[in-house]
């Protein structure tokens, strides 16, 4: 029998609990408030960690994220930007 060629074959996703969501924001931001609404809500209901980052604490952050936020990453590559679409975000954690 022939091997399965590497594009057909599929990665075996992980489990909500085993991801991690980041939200990247700032202090009194509406759009961040908001993300961070979306995201406890969805985190929650999958049992995902999430954490928060802050860019006007980390100037690396604020360099490379500024103009996006709040910018959602999962397990470090940006998921979303501006506004966290609640189904996609479930989507994109295997929910």
């Amino acid at each position: 029998m022939a091997a399965m060629s590497p594009l057909l074959r599929r990665t075996a996703r992980k489990d909500p609990a085993e991801r991690l969501v980041t939200l990247i924001g700032k202090p009194d931001c509406h759009l961040c408030e908001a993300a961070e609404a979306v995201i406890a809500e969805v985190c929650g209901a999958l049992g995902t960690p999430w954490e928060k980052k802050d860019i006007t604490q980390d100037e690396e952050l604020h360099r490379k994220y500024w103009e996006q936020i709040p910018v959602v990453l999962i397990d470090g590559e940006q998921h979303d930007f501006w506004r966290v679409n609640p189904d996609r975000l479930r989507k994109a954690l295997g929910g």
